[in-house]
C-alpha cells in the first residue's frame, strides 16, 4: 500500500477516534479496529491475524488515549471513582478472559450477537432520556465489581474498550446523568483495556506473520500513529461532551450506537 495513504488513513482514524472518545467516554475501537483490519488485509496479512492486530493495537491505544479523557473529565467533576475503581479492577481480569478467548475463536457470531444487543441498548436510550443535570447514581461495590468484569469481557472479545456498553449500563441501570456515565466510563475503561490488551500481548509473541516493530498483537507503529493523534482530540472531545445538554448528548450517543451497530451486522 502506499505510505502516503496508510498514514493518512490511520491519522484521520485517530482524529476522529480521540473525538468520539472524550465526547461519548468510549474507546473508539469501533473505528480504529475497521480501519486497520482493512490496512493489513490490503497489505497481504491474513484475515484472521488482520483481525487480531486491529483488536489488539487498538486496545493498546485506548490505555493513554482513555487516560487523557479521564482526567479531562475529572477536572470537571464528571469521574465518579468509587465506580470506577472496582469496575476498573474486575475489569482487568475480565478483560484478560475475553481477550484470551478471542485469541482462539472466530468473532462472528459474537460481534452480530454484540451489535444487536448494542441497536437495543440505543433504543432503549432514547426511551430513557434524562431532563436531569444532576442525578443521584444507584450501585454498590458488589454490582461495580460484576458490571466491570462482564464489561472487560466484551473488551477483549470485541477489541473495543467496553464503553459502547457501560455508558448505556451507568445511565439506564444506575441512574447516572450522562455526563457523570461518559466521565466514570473513560476511568474504567483505562483498566479494562489494560487487561484486554495484555491477553493480546502473550498470546500473539512468537507468531509468524506479524509486522516488523511488533510485540504479540500489537503492532508498535500503528500504536505511535494512532496515540499520537488520539491523545489530543480526546481532550477536545471532552470540551465537547460538556459544552452540550446531558439531554442531546444522550440522543446524539444512542443514535452513535445504531450507526455501530448496523455497521457490525452488515460488516460481519
Amino acid at each position: 500500500m502506499d505510505p502516503i495513504l496508510y498514514f493518512a488513513s490511520l491519522i484521520i482514524t485517530g482524529i476522529t477516534a480521540g473525538t468520539a472518545s472524550g465526547l461519548f467516554g468510549v474507546g473508539g475501537g469501533f473505528l480504529m479496529t475497521p480501519v486497520q483490519y482493512w490496512l493489513y488485509t490490503t497489505g497481504g496479512i491474513d484475515s484472521t491475524l488482520a483481525t487480531r492486530l486491529a483488536f489488539g493495537t487498538s486496545l493498546a491505544v485506548m490505555i493513554p488515549m482513555m487516560i487523557s479523557g479521564a482526567a479531562a473529565h475529572h477536572k470537571r467533576g464528571a469521574v465518579n471513582w468509587k465506580a470506577a475503581v472496582p469496575m476498573g479492577c474486575a475489569a482487568v481480569f475480565g478483560g484478560l478472559a475475553g481477550g484470551t478467548l478471542a485469541t482462539h475463536l472466530p468473532g462472528i457470531v459474537l460481534r452480530t450477537f454484540f451489535a444487536i444487543l448494542i441497536i437495543i441498548m440505543a433504543i432503549r436510550m432514547v426511551w430513557h432520556i434524562r431532563a436531569c443535570t444532576v442525578c443521584e447514581p444507584r450501585g454498590s461495590t458488589g454490582i461495580y465489581i460484576v458490571i466491570g468484569f462482564l464489561i472487560g469481557i466484551i473488551s477483549g472479545i470485541a477489541g473495543i474498550g467496553g464503553g459502547i456498553l457501560l455508558v448505556p449500563v451507568l445511565v439506564i441501570l444506575l441512574g447516572y446523568s450522562m455526563h457523570s456515565a461518559v466521565g466514570t466510563s473513560s476511568a474504567c475503561l483505562i483498566f479494562s483495556s489494560a487487561g484486554a490488551v495484555t491477553a493480546y500481548l502473550i498470546n500473539g509473541l512468537g507468531v509468524a506473520g506479524l509486522p516488523a516493530y511488533s510485540i504479540g498483537y500489537v503492532d508498535l507503529v500503528t500504536f505511535a500513529i494512532l496515540a499520537a493523534t488520539t491523545i489530543p482530540l480526546a481532550q477536545f472531545g471532552v470540551r465537547c461532551a460538556h459544552a452540550c445538554s446531558g439531554r442531546n448528548l444522550q440522543i446524539v450517543f444512542a443514535g452513535v450506537l445504531i450507526l455501530i451497530g448496523g455497521m457490525m451486522i452488515v460488516s460481519g
